[in-house]
């Protein structure tokens, strides 16, 4: 058996972990944390506005600092400024700085919609990136909770390796024993049976693109179909075909990996098109936007 095979064969066939006791506390921990912070800072503006100042000018400021932060981090990374620990650490403190946001533009925009076509511009680009970012950190749990997927097999390797698990398959259904050839009765028809399974259920899974839908939904409605379908043909054939079968469920199981690494890493890569060209434009926005409050102000507070 190869290793791909052992490694799929010691995981479960879902392939996914839903987070142990660790995790959930964990990212429990920090849903209070992000928890309390909005608060403190709901409190804080409460506070400044009862002073008798302009409670805008303190989560305005807290905005501009978080997106000058945000935008920090991600000249590193293009930069490749930060070692990898330091770099995984950052970005966990630039998706819970971005959940913070949230809170200060709400509190910004004072629980209401724009009035002019400017603001709407400033809180349209502040939704998109908004919204982005939260479907790149699905994206990224979603991988990470994927046991089973080789991090080192890049987006451009996926199809030439799909294609080899599906001549890997082909050929582990194509064996015909031996010593069937060297007696004269008929032999029973497992060979054929096998054979059956693949022509009706496994090709075109193995040859065919990805299910958008039910991997980016963690549906395992299809994999649990052609497993069954395995599982019960092996029910009525001998040892060796027995075998046969257990190495091709192995060999199926990875193909669902794949297919799940290949839309999700590929959906990785649109989401760049979409979350770094909205933050840059709401960048600029919101510098133009200083500009035009402090142009009509008395003061910076």
């Amino acid at each position: 058996m190869s290793t791909a095979e052992r490694r799929t064969s010691d995981a479960p066939i879902g392939g996914r972990g839903f987070g142990s006791a660790r995790y959930l506390a964990s990212q429990t921990a920090r849903g209070l944390l992000i928890a309390a912070t909005s608060g403190g800072l709901f409190w804080l503006v409460w506070l400044y506005g009862n002073g008798l100042r302009d409670p805008r000018y303190l989560d305005g400021w807290v905005l501009a600092l978080g997106m000058g932060v945000q935008f920090a981090f991600h000249i590193a990374i293009k930069t490749a400024s930060l070692p990898p620990k330091s770099a995984a650490r950052w970005r966990r403190m630039h998706i819970l700085i971005g959940y913070l946001l949230i809170a200060a533009f709400v509190s910004h925009s004072d629980f209401s919609l724009p009035d002019t076509p400017f603001e709407w511009a400033l809180w349209a680009g502040f939704v998109v990136v908004t919204l982005s970012g939260i479907f790149g950190t699905y994206l990224a749990w979603a991988l990470r909770a994927k046991h089973g997927i080789d991090e080192s097999l890049g987006y451009d390797r996926i199809p030439a390796r799909g294609a080899e698990l599906a001549l890997a398959v082909h050929s582990v259904v194509a064996q015909v024993d031996p010593a069937v050839r060297a007696i004269a009765l008929p032999a029973p028809p497992h060979d054929a049976w096998i054979m059956d399974l693949y022509s009706t259920h496994l090709r075109d899974f193995l040859n065919g693109p990805p299910n958008l839908a039910a991997h980016l939904t963690g549906s395992q409605r299809q994999l649990k179909r052609l497993t069954d379908e395995i599982d019960n043909l092996a029910r009525y054939v001998d040892q060796r075909s027995q075998e046969k079968l257990a190495a091709i469920k192995n060999l199926v199981v990875e193909k669902d990996r794949l297919d799940f690494a290949r839309v999700h890493l590929g959906l990785a890569r649109a989401w760049l098109f979409v979350h770094v060209p909205a933050a840059y434009a709401l960048i600029v926005l919101t510098l133009l936007h200083i500009l035009v409050v402090y142009s009509y102000s008395s003061g910076l507070w």
